[in-house]
């Protein structure tokens, strides 16, 4: 599971489904469980992140609007 620099929100929640999916289907070896594990909380702090960037942007412009 290589980073990529520069992920999208949509490649970013495209690999967590991939690697959810393949836990769901017990695809992993239980050697590539902590990597995945790992990887999946990078993602999921990123998406995060990517929310609460967007979010503050539209109240800032709906706060704009209403003035």
């Amino acid at each position: 599971m290589a980073k990529k620099q520069n992920l999208s929100y949509a490649e970013a929640l495209a690999e967590l489904e991939s690697i959810v999916h393949k836990l769901q289907n017990n695809e992993y070896e239980i050697d590539e469980l902590q990597k995945c594990t790992a990887r999946s909380l990078e993602l999921l702090k990123f998406c995060k992140s990517k929310l609460f960037e967007t979010d503050e942007a539209l109240q800032k412009i709906l706060a704009e609007l209403n003035e």
